[in-house]
């Protein structure tokens, strides 16, 4: 039975547009907050925790079947404190019962249902589950918890401790770090997985993994390898041509259900497309593919168009789902195309598209409905028409406009206007590297206006960072992917602008995360603050995933900041954390892709680049869109600087480039060729 506005819970108060489609549900919702949890204990009542996402499609369906109805919210306020989460706002919890989840049934996903002891302990889970079984299960549970208790509490403390353990660090007892020679066996033992033809890993469904490939490019560039270098390209290429991105409107979906890119989750979001328009600017930077400039180009187009708040931050995601113009609420509706439709609106042109975007057989997905999908070179398809690869590209371009046109008419996928920063500093990395290897100067604009967003309204008072913001409030204080993500961007945008506020920021937010996130055990970072004291366990999040750890982003941080601030000792930090992640990456270097990245670098010469001097934005601009992964960048035109990198190096009318390595320097060069020559001459 679907219910309408007629009930309203205490969900009505967040700001999350997430936990807000549930306000209005008969479940008594409560937000995760202390007054809850509280109540939990003090009514000796289990918790039951849902936690899904605005944009999660199964969550949607859930939420009709069970949360809206009447006979289920029966049920779940008579016994439980029910409590709703939204994963994106609070990944600190989604870690803890995402893992417990996974420790009982061996998979997981959202939504994610977890029933837990009053004290939050879980002692079950599961995914979607349907009405009649949902209600049967919760009986059961509470009736148990009634007749025996014993038995789920003990089931709550073995899980308890099982959770801590899986989240320990094996540190080991070998002090050295992870040696070029073993990173080329790991990377020829993970070759056996690759996907050489359609890219990706051979298996469905696909995941861009931008952290993976991120890595793979550099290490066949440092490697010389051709055979890994050509995967990669593969890979990048075969995602451009699929239908996981989005070829009207730019940017990319989620992930592919199929072998082929072609049919994805339609849900797009942020933190995929921050990573992806940094993988294909470096891409382009490294191979100069046309291809890998326009996602980028159409990848930021759609984050201007689609995600850009007035305030300059940028929303977290678009659903899958949209009303379709019966009033049904369909994935993907918003963005597949019927043959007949395409014909009415291409008219002559439709043949052309249809055999560069493969309406066909293989472009086809479900119910007449395309998928727009390239499988071959744009030049092969223009021979067939006796035209040229200029003239092709020509009606492409005019085709898509007209079908972007159309789409707009269409009902749009709901929008989740929530601003994260932890997203915000992946998109914000993202601009400044298409800045730095596409030389838009609208990306710079971009990229500046979005860090003076975060740093006039994610700052707390006490110099750390918060973790949301809408309509003008935060609510939540930032975990370690919030710093680690925007001190990366900020030092990015310092490389590409040079003004050293960006720089010292980096520097303050570091160190704040040294104060108040350091487990003095490993040398690394928990994910939650240690002054946060609400949750079963302290995360250190270690494993790479689509996003990069936490903990592998403030490695890399540390790496670069230790050549800008050698005086601040963040190599002892650095080498501590490596040492201890040793094991870890080794047994499982799939899931460490960027504390691989990080390994290879720290194995091989790695350089500061410095350019002083009146011409220092030309001798940069000109150095800068080189691919020069195993570099960091400083430069002024200042007399004074209290930079270390900077200070004493300053030449009277003259630009001097400054190639060092380790603190020691080359001799100062004048032309960037020759700077360029004693960085590449050791690759």
């Amino acid at each position: 039975m679907s219910t309408s506005k007629k009930y309203t819970n205490n969900l009505s108060k967040e700001s999350s547009p997430y936990l807000l489609q549930h306000a209005h549900n008969p479940v008594n919702w409560e937000a995760w907050n202390n007054e809850a949890l509280q109540k939990a204990k003090e009514k000796n009542k289990l918790i039951l925790v849902s936690i899904g996402y605005a944009a999660c499609h199964w969550c949607h369906v859930m939420e009709h079947e069970c949360f809206e109805d009447e006979e289920v919210a029966a049920t779940m306020n008579a016994h439980f404190i029910n409590i709703k989460v939204d994963r994106e706002e609070r990944p600190d919890i989604d870690h803890i019962y995402m893992d417990a989840l996974q420790m009982m049934t061996g998979s997981g996903g959202w939504p994610l249902n977890i029933l837990a002891l009053p004290d939050g302990r879980p002692f079950w889970g599961a995914t979607f589950v349907k009405k009649q079984e949902w209600i049967q299960v919760l009986n059961q549970l509470q009736q148990l918890y009634i007749d025996d208790p014993s038995k789920i509490i003990g089931y709550a403390e073995n899980m308890a401790t099982g959770l801590k353990e899986i989240n320990a660090i094996s540190t080991g007892k070998d002090d050295g770090l992870v040696k070029s020679s073993e990173i080329d066996d790991i990377v020829e033992n993970w070759s056996k997985y690759f996907d050489t033809f359609l890219g990706g890993y051979k298996r469905a469904p696909k995941f861009m993994m931008p952290t993976n490939l991120h890595f793979l490019k550099y290490y066949s560039h440092a490697k010389n390898n051709d055979a890994v270098s050509e995967y990669v390209d593969t890979t990048l290429t075969r995602m451009a041509w699929g239908g996981i991105f989005d070829h009207v409107g730019g940017g990319f979906s989620r992930y592919s259900v199929d072998t082929k890119w072609h049919v994805p989750h339609f849900e797009k979001m942020l933190y995929d497309n921050g990573l992806l328009i940094s993988l294909y600017a470096n891409a382009y930077a490294a191979t100069k593919n046309e291809l890998y400039k326009s996602v980028v180009e159409k990848s930021i187009a759609f984050l201007e168009e689609e995600l850009l708040d007035k305030s300059n931050g940028f929303y977290s995601s678009l659903d899958a789902d949209s009303i379709t113009d019966d009033n049904k609420l369909v994935e993907g509706a918003f963005y597949v195309w019927q043959e007949k439709q395409l014909q009415q609106l291409l008219k002559d042109d439709y043949p052309i598209f249809s055999d560069y975007y493969n309406i066909n057989s293989y472009g086809y997905w479900e119910e007449d409905n395309y998928v727009l999908i390239r499988d071959g070179d744009a030049l092969e398809i223009a021979m067939k028409h006796s035209i040229t690869k200029i003239e092709l590209q020509e009606i492409i371009v005019k085709c898509l406009s007209l079908l972007k046109n159309e789409r707009e008419k269409r009902n749009r996928p709901r929008l989740d206007d929530k601003i994260l920063t932890s997203w915000n500093g992946l998109a914000l990395k993202g601009l400044t590297d298409a800045y730095r290897y596409l030389e838009d100067e609208k990306y710079l604009s971009l990229a500046v206006d979005n860090a003076n967003f975060i740093l006039h309204n994610m700052l707390t008072q006490e110099g750390g960072l918060y973790r949301n913001f809408k309509n003008g409030k935060s609510s939540i204080h930032g975990f370690l992917e919030d710093y680690a993500s925007v001190i990366d961007g900020f030092i990015g945008l310092y490389e590409v602008s040079f003004d050293e506020k960006w720089l010292n920021l980096s520097l303050d937010l570091t160190k704040y995360v040294i104060d108040n996130f350091s487990d003095p055990d490993t040398g690394l970072f928990y994910f939650t603050s240690i002054n946060n004291d609400n949750l079963i366990r302290k995360t250190l999040e270690v494993a790479d995933n689509v996003i990069p750890s936490s903990n592998s982003m403030m490695a890399h941080n540390l790496h670069k900041l230790s050549k800008y601030f050698p005086e601040d000792n963040f190599d002892v930090r650095l080498h501590n954390m490596m040492q201890s992640m040793k094991s870890s990456i080794i047994e499982n270097p799939q899931n460490h892709a960027n504390w691989l990245h990080l390994s290879q670098l720290m194995s091989e010469d790695f350089y500061e680049l410095v350019v002083i001097g009146e011409n220092f934005e030309l001798i940069c601009r000109t150095l800068l869109k080189n691919y020069l992964p195993n570099a960091i960048f400083a430069a002024s035109n200042a007399k004074i600087s209290n930079l270390p990198l900077l200070m004493n190096r300053y030449v009277m009318n003259k630009t001097l480039i400054y190639v060092c390595n380790h603190g020691s320097c080359q001799m100062p060069v004048e032309e960037p060729s020759k700077a360029l020559n004693l960085v590449t001459s050791n690759i």
